[in-house]
């Protein structure tokens, strides 16, 4: 029971904090929606950051396991499934939900680097940018590293464009541009000049 009521309230507290950020959705209000008393919340958490990290932890284990399955289950390739990055985000800009990017948002709120909450933001970046430069260290081509970081480049820019700008074809340039990059590293280590 009691690890029901932590995880209530974790879920409770990354959904707010989603739809409506870190600094406005107060503690009273998470209590209030999870049906939880003040008491119950001070038991599992000392202060309303180490919720938000709680938060952020489920976060970042929710959405690394669902991009990294799609990405697997859409591709046969290392290039498929890295295209399939932009397929997956895509179908996820167009929903009711998309709020942009947790972690991007957090890193807004918390601004300081040696904030923890900033930290947490971080390491999901870090984590899930050595996923995408495994399969890109799968394609062997010439400069890894350099096409490793254009892809991660090219998929915070659709997540901040589709959510700033509302354009609904964001991955889908994101996509083909990461395409060309893709194929021209390819073509690159096989016909090095």
């Amino acid at each position: 029971m009691a690890s029901k009521l932590r995880d209530k309230l974790v879920d409770t507290a990354l959904k707010l904090f989603y739809d409506k950020g870190f600094h406005v959705v107060s503690v009273d209000t998470i209590l209030a929606v999870a049906g939880i008393s003040k008491p119950t919340l001070y038991k599992y958490f000392r202060s309303k950051n180490e919720l938000i990290l709680a938060a952020l932890r489920l976060r970042d284990e929710q959405s690394r396991n669902w991009l990294m399955r799609e990405m697997a289950r859409r591709g046969n390739t290392p290039r498929e499934q890295l295209l399939a990055l932009f397929e997956t985000l895509g179908e996820f800009f167009l929903t009711q939900e998309f709020r942009g990017c947790m972690f991007i948002n957090a890193t807004v709120e918390f601004p300081h680097l040696d904030d923890p909450i900033h930290q947490a933001a971080a390491e999901h970046k870090r984590i899930f940018g050595r996923h995408i430069g495994d399969l890109v260290d799968k394609l062997k081509v010439l400069t890894p590293n350099e096409l490793t970081e254009q892809l991660l480049i090219l998929m915070e820019g659709a997540v901040i464009t589709a959510h700033v700008s509302q354009a609904k074809t964001a991955a889908q340039q994101a996509k083909r541009s990461a395409e060309i990059l893709i194929d021209h590293a390819l073509k690159e280590s096989h016909d090095p000049q």
